[in-house]
């Protein structure tokens, strides 16, 4: 079997989806790989680091993907700058496809791969079950955009993040209140704590709290006796009388914050409206909310995916894609949740391609020139 990996096109994606340490695994197991020149460069991994891992090197995408087996991409295929042209024309007809491709956002991507009988997997919709955490590229990538989102409020707030004893007095530390508890939120509220921020948090899910606290921050939030995830481990939509009671509490917390981190996601990609223009009209002039949820749409009413702007006083960012922001490590983490993938399916010197597998099942989205996608919850 013939792995590729090519250059990722979309704007701003400096992430590599296998780096030199997976690679030397995945040839050890005796599958050969091949990469696009310069596809790890933005991520500071040089060719000639794959070429002393034992992979080849091509001088487009064209010459790895052409010839390759089974793909991995980071984001979904996408147009080529070139009109006309898209890196699923590229791929061999029959090959099999694993990236983060978030079939409800491309479903242009998701129509062509099925067109061209490719076999795609999206490690968005791999189930939440023990068996499949090494490969759960969500968690890993969310762990980087929690940390990274206040490391962004931090440089946008005009105060300390830290509680300071000076000559000219004590300086208060920064109330940080993070909505969403998930990996993204307490990567958050550890990376808030430990620039010396007091932290309060909320979540849908009650179980969330001894996490929260584990962490030395303060849980708040609604009583319910509501379910709130699915049976796949992602966060469900909830009734109207719970959203209006989270409604006030918010409003109360984010008056109260100087810092406000979103990272509330449905199913892992769709962000649901949590902050209000009237709540942002109530916070402090010189507040900041940073929306890591903006790639979902944002949990800001206000938000601007890609932007960051002021409204009455309060920074509002709404940065996109953040782990490509830290690509080094970024790209480490997913090229292990990658190999982890395919090495688990790895069997007598090929790719087992058990449908009926729960992890292959349910990742599963083109197959057979049809649209194969599993019902989530």
């Amino acid at each position: 079997m013939k792995i590729a990996v090519p250059r990722e096109i979309r704007e701003a994606e400096r992430r590599v989806a296998l780096v030199p340490e997976s690679c030397r695994k995945l040839v050890k197991a005796g599958i050969e790989v091949a990469f696009e020149r310069g596809a790890g460069a933005q991520a500071f991994f040089p060719d000639d680091a794959y070429r002393e891992a034992g992979a080849t090197v091509g001088e487009n995408a064209g010459s790895v993907l052409g010839q390759a087996d089974f793909i991995l991409k980071v984001q979904a295929p996408a147009p080529y700058p070139s009109p006309g042209t898209h890196e699923v024309d590229a791929m061999r007809e029959g090959a099999i496809l694993l990236c983060t491709l978030m079939p409800s956002r491309h479903p242009d991507a998701v129509e062509r791969l099925a067109a061209r009988r490719i076999t795609s997997f999206a490690t968005d919709r791999i189930p939440r079950i023990t068996r499949a955490q090494s490969m759960d590229t969500l968690s890993s990538m969310a762990n980087i955009s929690g940390y990274k989102a206040v490391l962004v409020a931090a440089n946008a707030l005009p105060k300390y993040f830290p509680m300071l004893t000076t000559a000219a007095g004590t300086v208060l530390p920064a109330k940080v209140f993070v909505i969403g508890a998930g990996v993204a939120g307490l990567s958050a509220i550890a990376t808030a704590r430990r620039l010396g921020a007091s932290v309060e948090a909320t979540d849908t899910r009650p179980v969330a709290k001894e996490q929260v606290e584990s962490l030395g921050a303060r849980f708040v939030g609604v009583d319910t006796a509501e379910i709130a995830q699915d049976a796949s481990g992602y966060a469900r939509e909830l009734s109207d009388d719970f959203y209006k009671k989270q409604a006030e509490l918010l409003a109360d917390r984010c008056a109260a914050s100087d810092v406000v981190i979103t990272t509330a996601l449905i199913g892992g990609v769709k962000a649901p409206r949590l902050i209000t223009a009237e709540m942002v009209r109530g916070m402090k002039p010189g507040s900041v909310i940073v929306d890591a949820a903006a790639e979902g749409g944002g949990n800001c009413a206000l938000t601007r995916p890609g932007e960051t702007i002021v409204e009455g006083g309060v920074t509002i960012c709404g940065p996109l894609n953040l782990p490509a922001e830290m690509p080094w490590h970024a790209s480490t983490l997913y090229s292990r949740n990658l190999t982890a993938f395919v090495l688990a399916f790895w069997k007598d010197g090929r790719f087992t391609l058990d449908l009926d597998d729960e992890i292959l099942r349910g990742a599963l989205v083109t197959h057979g020139g049809e649209v194969r996608l599993a019902p989530s919850g």
